[in-house]
C-alpha cells in the first residue's frame, strides 16, 4: 500500500509516520500493492484530528477521529477502518485480495450487526436549483435533501458540511 502523509497546522514528526505505517500494515492483507492511503493530520488548538482515506479498486475507505491526541486518534481511526472492511466483508470479497479473510486475527471476533431498514420514505421530486434546495432542507431541519436539479435535470443531494457550509452531490 502506498502512504502518504500530509499536515494541516501542524507537523508530521518521524516518530508518527512510522507509527502509522506500522498501524496501517495492519490492513495490507486486504489490499494490493496498488492501493493508496492518504493521512492527513490536522492540530486546532488542544485537538488533534487525524483523517485516513484508502481507494482501492474503485473502492474508497474512510474514518476521521478528533482526540487530545494524535497517536490515540490514529489508533482509533485504524480500529474504526478495520470494523468497516470486517463488517461489510461479504460484500467486499470480491474486490479485496483473495485471501484477505484467510488469517486468523483478534478482531475477526467482531461480529457485525444485521442492517435494518427502520423506515422507508417516498416523495415527489421537484425540479428546483441547488439555492432552492439548501432553502428547503434548512426549512425542515435536516443535514441533507434528494432534489432533481432543474439545471441538469439530474437527481442531485444537498448537504450542510462540519464547517458549516453546503455541498452537493451529483451522479457522473
Amino acid at each position: 500500500m502506498n502512504i502518504t502523509i500530509s499536515a494541516r497546522k501542524t507537523t508530521a514528526k518521524e516518530s508518527f509516520k512510522n507509527r502509522a505505517e506500522q498501524k496501517l500494515a495492519k490492513l495490507d492483507r486486504f489490499f494490493d500493492d496498488e492501493a493508496t492511503a492518504v493521512i492527513t493530520v490536522t492540530n486546532e488548538g488542544e485537538r488533534e484530528t487525524v483523517e485516513v482515506a484508502i481507494q482501492s479498486r474503485g473502492y474508497s475507505y474512510r474514518a476521521e477521529k478528533t482526540t487530545s491526541d494524535r497517536l490515540t486518534a490514529l489508533d482509533a481511526v485504524v480500529d474504526s477502518l478495520f470494523k468497516q472492511i470486517v463488517k461489510n466483508k461479504e460484500k467486499l470479497k470480491q474486490r479485496l485480495r483473495s485471501n484477505a479473510f484467510e488469517a486468523p486475527d483478534a478482531m475477526m471476533d467482531y461480529e457485525p450487526e444485521d442492517y435494518k431498514v427502520a423506515k422507508v420514505k417516498r416523495f415527489t421530486l421537484k425540479p428546483m436549483t441547488v439555492d432552492e434546495a439548501i432553502l428547503q432542507m434548512n426549512m425542515i431541519g435536516h443535514e441533507f435533501y434528494v432534489f432533481r436539479n432543474s439545471e441538469q435535470d439530474a437527481i442531485n443531494v444537498v448537504y450542510k458540511r462540519r464547517d458549516g457550509q453546503y455541498g452537493v452531490i451529483e451522479p457522473e
